[in-house]
């Protein structure tokens, strides 16, 4: 880590803030807004102090590592795309002619070699310090706050390191943890995770489950923990393939999990399989928060760490964050293995203000009829492309997946009734649009046809808003978007006083002006910020009972309630403290005006104070 930061700094892509900052809200906050912005950079908080127990920290606080492309290149070694065609070549290995070829072969296949763990006797660079048994305080790590509602503090960049009952398998997993005390803390292992698969075995077999947390080291270690290889398959193999050397392993003090030797810290312990306790609420990357749940407990035996370490932390909530770049390097580095089970895929593109597996856009070259929805089954049954709600398939002339204006009148020129797939299968633990949690509806949209004609006749915005507020009150605003195309998007905001439906069906009648209607409700909705009504409308919609393909096409993304047979406990969006953020203004280590707070929905309302001051 220390290497990353004076690499970073000599890029100019380091930001130092030695003032004293809270780790509550202050700190977590401005890495938030920091990684909003174009050129944003990685964040080095030099004194940490947590200001409700009036408390220093001696460890400083990194933040924002993978904080745009130029610094996720850095951390690669090279474009995650080069890492991609190294693994292609790898699936796909061609015989080789000359001895020139032949060579090359050989010298490739021999650095896998270097892909493999090692394991050192040696006492790592992450146990020069050592805190067992009474001396263990997890007080004394200066752990995030992050959002005003969260339960507590939270372990956001901890590499879960765990092995299988067996000894046979082993897993670096990154999951949220919260700290309950000064040596207890809360794994979140989701339902569907390596993590909680290991757990189970444990649980079975009553036995207590070692798990050694790491943070820091290289930034690459703590990128691994999300990659989405396949159960079994140890993610630090990535590592070695990616840096062309063999991750070094060292042994945990008082368990038996090996960890890499180098990162700052580690945290010890063991699970018992029958002690849990309430985790969160805590805002998460859905940009809501997730309500409390039962999750295993984790009881630390040890704390080690390097001389002079760094605590790294992110922050997930509303995008862009740093997921966004982590993600781009995913889907890019991902592609070969995707393509090996949807031969014919070409690309494809999960748009951070998705939320990545609420969007995925993909193009294809189909080959008969039907093809794009047989890659859609076997996408939703690939590893944790399983979770996926929403996709879009295009062929092999649509403009660039990225270029999302010119792309969105390709596939909305190109769609009829029958584009449309509507399916089950399970979802992300963290949806809460599913009206039954871990099951929701899918939706695939086929794309990949001819242009077709268009059918509707475009009205001026107040115009068409005139005709439908006389068929329903609780209409307040709309905007049409793409009147260009065959099948024009009008965005309806409503005040929620009755189920959608009932609405969509009374918007039939005007079906010579309408196509696509998607409703919104009047909280935090800017009809005028497509952005953000990409990732309300991605996220609030369960396609089994919030689409309709009928004489019109509708799409119910309002916030659910038994009003509309939903019996779950809606979630809150994350915003930032106003007055934190205020407090910030005003000392001058954040700047920031107006647009930006309401473009990202960083607070519920721009208050007095903000919109005076800039």
């Amino acid at each position: 880590m220390e290497k990353f930061l004076t690499e970073v700094k000599k890029l100019g892509k380091l930001k130092v803030i030695e003032e004293p900052l809270d780790v509550n809200l202050e700190i977590p906050h401005i890495a938030y807004i920091e990684v909003k912005k174009e050129d944003s950079k990685v964040l080095l908080f030099k004194n940490p102090v947590d200001k409700k127990e009036n408390k220093k920290f001696n460890i400083p606080v990194v933040m924002n590592i993978f904080a745009n492309f130029e610094i996720t290149n850095f951390i690669f070694g090279k474009h995650p795309d080069k890492i991609a065609k190294e693994i292609q070549e790898l699936l796909e290995p061609k015989t080789p002619n000359s001895l020139k070829e032949k060579i090359n072969t050989l010298l490739t296949f021999s650095k896998l070699r270097k892909i493999f763990p090692k394991r050192t006797k040696k006492r790592g660079i992450c146990q020069q310090i050592i805190y067992t048994k009474e001396e263990i305080d997890l007080d004394n790590l200066p752990i995030l706050k992050t959002w005003p509602k969260d339960a507590g503090k939270f372990i956001t960049t901890g590499q879960v390191y765990t092995k299988s009952l067996d000894g046979k398998k082993y897993n670096l997993g990154l999951y949220r943890i919260q700290k309950l005390s000064k040596n207890k803390l809360i794994m979140h292992w989701q339902i569907h995770k390596d993590g909680a698969h290991f757990f189970h075995e444990y649980k079975k077999a009553n036995k207590k489950m070692p798990v050694s947390i790491a943070i820091g080291g290289d930034p690459l270690y703590y990128w691994c923990g999300q990659a989405p290889l396949p159960n079994g398959i140890f993610e630090l193999l990535l590592y070695g393939f990616i840096r062309k050397e063999n991750p070094v392993l060292v042994k945990s003090i008082t368990n038996d999990i090996y960890v890499p030797y180098d990162v700052d810290i580690v945290i010890e312990g063991y699970v018992d399989p029958n002690e849990f306790a309430i985790e969160g609420p805590f805002g998460d990357h859905t940009g809501y928060y997730t309500p409390p749940e039962e999750f295993p407990v984790l009881t630390v035996t040890a704390i080690t760490m390097k001389n002079n370490p760094y605590f790294t932390a992110t922050v997930v909530g509303k995008p862009p964050l740093e997921d966004k770049y982590m993600g781009w390097a995913t889907e890019r580095i991902f592609l070969p293995l995707l393509k090996t089970t949807t031969p014919d895929l070409i690309d494809y593109h999960m748009p951070e203000n998705g939320c990545f597996h609420n969007l995925l856009i993909a193009k294809i070259s189909p080959r008969y009829k039907g093809h794009s929805k047989q890659i859609m089954h076997a996408l939703w049954g690939v590893g944790q492309m399983s979770f996926l709600k929403h996709a879009v398939f295009v062929n092999q002339n649509a403009p660039d997946l990225t270029d999302y204006e010119n792309l969105a009148r390709y596939i909305l020129n190109r769609i009829t009734e029958k584009s449309f797939l509507v399916t089950e299968g399970i979802v992300d633990q963290l949806d809460h649009a599913s009206y039954e949690p871990l099951v929701g509806g899918k939706l695939g949209i086929d794309a990949t046809g001819k242009p077709v004609e268009k059918t509707v006749k475009t009205l001026a915005d107040g115009e068409l808003l005139g005709k439908i507020q006389s068929l329903d009150k609780d209409i307040l605003e709309l905007k049409q978007y793409f009147t260009d195309t065959a099948n024009p998007i009008t965005v309806i905001k409503v005040k929620k006083t009755k189920p959608v439906k009932e609405i969509f069906n009374k918007l039939k009648q005007l079906k010579e002006f309408l196509k696509i209607v998607i409703f919104v409700d009047d909280y935090m909705n800017d009809l005028n910020n497509p952005y953000m009504l990409v990732w309300r409308v991605t996220n609030n919609i369960d396609a089994l009972y919030d689409v309709w393909i009928e004489e019109i096409w509708g799409v119910d993304a309002t916030s659910k309630s038994k009003l509309d047979g939903y019996t779950r406990k809606w979630p809150e969006d994350t915003h930032c403290d106003k007055n934190v953020i205020e407090s910030l203004i005003n000392r001058g280590i954040i700047d920031m005006d107006k647009n930006f707070l309401m473009k990202y929905q960083i607070v519920e309302e721009a208050n007095d104070k903000v919109d005076q001051d800039n």
